[in-house]
């Protein structure tokens, strides 16, 4: 004896199961909400994958993670030689080290989330083609890693400021917000150059010509103060310029810098990183197919 049961699905005999619903599930198309709910849900899978970057980067190495203050520690040195007292570049009444190391602090954070986070999902493409996860997370995590690297070196900045006798004042109140604007600058552009990656492979090669070539154009080696006024605004263009003015006038009480350029920096950092996490997310569903 047949029976139907209300949603139309007949079956055979009474006590038999009739055939299941189909279910087809399709890739979305075109633009989407970004959704970042699945991200946070998948914090714990994030938090792994950082702590896995960090544990490689530094396993087998004779000096494990002082490598995260070797590096700007070295370029300050040589920042100081070439610019500081041959070139005689000036620091804005404060010694040249400190001044040089304070700008590459969150720079060499910025640059080691492009060189990661720019071919984060190219380097893991056996975990992005056998499980299904939200893909931010992989250049979430590299860019995490880089700002542990940055907290480490901060200590050696605190240690240089005490031996300088540099100390903050109030503006230091608002340090937070430049290393907000480095964070977002840094994510954005590394979400707009991962995603690029999995289709053009010269990305890989590109990331380091932007990092070189965004260590000159960055006030890092000089001060924004010899930068002629109908120029400056160009600089604002770059975010950078204004997280490195902003540490330093946080930290070391060095001029205030235009709320213009500011302005700019904030502005470009937040356009950058909507746009990154919009064209992330459009393609995010062809990059098992694609990698």
């Amino acid at each position: 004896m047949a029976s139907s049961d209300p949603n139309g699905f007949t079956g055979g005999r009474v006590g038999e199961p009739g055939p299941l619903p189909h279910v087809r599930i399709q890739p979305a198309s075109g633009w989407r909400a970004l959704n970042l709910r699945q991200l946070w849900d998948a914090r714990e899978l994030v938090g792994f994958l950082t702590w896995r970057d960090i544990s490689v980067r530094y396993k087998q190495t004779a000096l494990g993670a002082s490598w995260a203050v070797i590096q700007p520690f070295l370029m300050m040195v040589v920042f100081s030689v070439f610019f500081g007292r041959l070139a005689g570049i000036p620091s804005d009444g404060v010694p040249y080290p400190i001044f040089a190391f304070c700008a590459l602090l969150p720079w060499q954070f910025f640059a080691y989330s492009l060189n990661q986070g720019g071919t984060s999902l190219v380097k893991n493409q056996a975990l992005v083609t056998k499980a299904y996860f939200p893909r931010l997370a992989i250049p979430v995590s590299a860019v995490l890693g880089g700002f542990v690297d940055f907290l480490v070196a901060s200590v050696v900045l605190g240690g240089m400021m005490i031996f300088y006798g540099v100390g903050p004042d109030l503006n230091v109140l608002v340090l937070p917000l430049f290393v907000l604007l480095v964070i977002v600058t840094a994510l954005g552009t590394s979400l707009v150059l991962s995603a690029l990656a999995v289709e053009f492979r010269d990305v890989q090669y590109t990331v380091p010509f932007l990092v070189q070539f965004g260590l000159f154009v960055t006030p890092i080696a000089f001060p924004l103060s010899i930068v002629p006024d109908s120029w400056a605004w160009l600089l604002g263009l770059n975010p950078m310029a204004g997280v490195v003015e902003g540490f330093r006038w946080s930290l070391l009480g060095t001029e205030a810098p235009p709320l213009a350029l500011m302005a700019l920096s904030f502005g470009v950092a937040a356009i950058v990183l909507l746009a990154g996490l919009l064209y992330f997310r459009r393609v995010e569903d062809s990059f098992a197919d694609r990698i």
